[in-house]
Parts: structure tokens; sequence; C-alpha cells
């Protein structure tokens, strides 16, 4: 049985982008032709969560609605280095609880934090999306691997525009920052493109 997982930015006590992942997780059941789903609000509610502070609340659900739930104190993590890694068979197209397919192409990489690369085209990060920037625009690939709910709510806004991101065109671009629902679009906090140690023309990415 498929395991799937929400994880939601609770802060103080209140929680964030609830309608988009409610709409993620009653499209991963009407996907695989489950009847009903689970109610995220009534989770939540039933948690009497009254700690200030900013948390990640995970929710594993599988298709029979039985659930599991955690409240974990979360703080943005500062990333030292990046690698692109090449996987085209690698499909992340629903929110898997499985990662192990993640976790081995990290474990192979030089760096802390690994950008996959699907049939020459940027896609995500092993926990995120990623934002691009040229000029003083912001854009997202459009080769994701999985539609984040903070890229969701980005585009809706327009903050950020989609475009094709390539390693052919990596080099355009002069900062990247990562984004889920736990990372908000911050412009005070992004790298320079350069924190990704193997840009083409450095050296050879890793084929996994």
């Amino acid at each position: 049985m498929y395991q799937f997982i929400e994880s939601i930015k609770v802060e103080d006590q209140k929680i964030f982008l609830l309608e988009l992942h409610q709409k993620r997780v009653d499209a991963t059941f009407a996907h695989f032709g489950k009847e009903g789903t689970i109610d995220l609000a009534k989770i939540y509610k039933h948690l009497e969560h009254d700690e200030d502070g900013l948390f990640k609340l995970r929710i594993v659900y599988d298709l029979d609605k039985k659930i599991r739930t955690q409240m974990i104190p979360y703080a943005i993590p500062e990333i030292e280095s990046f690698q692109l890694v090449e996987n085209n068979s690698f499909d992340y197209s629903f929110k898997f609880e499985d990662r192990k397919e993640l976790e081995k192409m990290k474990m192979k990489a030089k760096a802390e934090e690994i950008i996959i690369i699907k049939n020459n085209h940027i896609t995500d990060t092993s926990y995120s999306n990623i934002l691009f920037l040229k000029g003083k625009d912001w854009f997202t690939p459009t080769s994701y691997l999985l539609n984040g709910v903070q890229r969701q709510h980005l585009l809706k806004k327009k903050q950020i525009k989609e475009t094709e991101v390539t390693l052919q065109n990596i080099k355009e671009f002069s900062h990247f920052q990562i984004i889920n629902a736990l990372n908000d679009f911050d412009e005070n906090f992004i790298y320079p493109i350069d924190r990704i140690i193997n840009l083409p023309g450095n050296e050879e990415y890793e084929d996994l």
C-alpha cells in the first residue's frame, strides 16, 4: 500500500496554504480511484496545538485513510553546496513517503544538497522546488518533479513566472532560492548560482 506525506507550515498556531495541501490530497485519492479523502483541517484541529513558533505538521496517510501525525519544530536550513545530478527515470509526481531513491542520490553526491536533472532540464532539489533570478525577475522551471504548494501559491500571486531552465541556459541566471511549504519566497535568503559546485563547463555532473 502506497503511503503519502504532507508537510504543512504551522506558525504561531496558524496553519498555512491549507487549501492547496487539501487539493493535493484530494487529487491523490482521486488518481488512485479511491472515494473520499482525509480532512486536513479536522486533523489539525484535533491536535489542539497551542505553541507559538514555527512547526512542520507532518501527516503520513494511505489510501485506506490511516494517518499518523507529528508536529516538529522547524528551522530554515542554510545549505553550503549544491550539486547537479542526472536521473532521467525518476518520478515524483505524487508526494510519496518513500524517499529511498532521493536519499540514494544524495548519498552519492559530493555536495550537501542535490538538484535533479531530468532529460537535460532542471527540476527540483531533494525536498523543494527552485526559483532562479534573472535581472529583477524570479522564474521557476517548467520541468518540476512535484508541483509544490508554495510554487502554485507564488505563481497564482504572480510573484514568480515559469520558464524552461536547462543545462544550456542555467548560467544565464545569477541567483537561486529554494521554496516549499515551509520555505517561503524570501529575497533575503538566496544563493549565488556558483553555489552549485558542478555547473556545466566547471566539471562533469554525476550520472546516477
